[in-house]
């Protein structure tokens, strides 16, 4: 069981390093998708240590925080722009 969702989350990350591939930042955010690929194709086949992963989630968690406090970052976004949710008026206002 284990194996088919390694498989699922390795197809998914691949897909999410392709479409990155045309982004300005490519450089950054394809390594990230093909690292957590990499992780998740290769532990049916062999131990990956502990530590490799502790390292990737601890970049994963650093990254995060430094984009949610960047300017113009996600709590710039929420506070100072004072923009309406994007899902607040999705409602059907056609019936087709």
């Amino acid at each position: 069981m284990l194996i088919v969702l390694d498989i699922i989350f390795l197809i998914a990350f691949l897909g999410f390093a392709y479409v990155n591939l045309n982004d300005g930042d490519s450089w950054l955010w394809v390594p990230i998708y093909v690292f957590a690929a990499l992780g998740c194709g290769l532990s049916p086949f062999i131990a990956i240590p502990h530590i490799v992963y502790i390292v990737l989630i601890a970049f994963y968690l650093i990254y995060a925080v430094m984009l949610f406090f960047a300017k113009d970052g996600v709590r710039d976004w929420i506070i100072k722009y004072n923009k309406p949710s994007i899902v607040e008026s999705m409602q059907a206002t056609k019936p087709y």
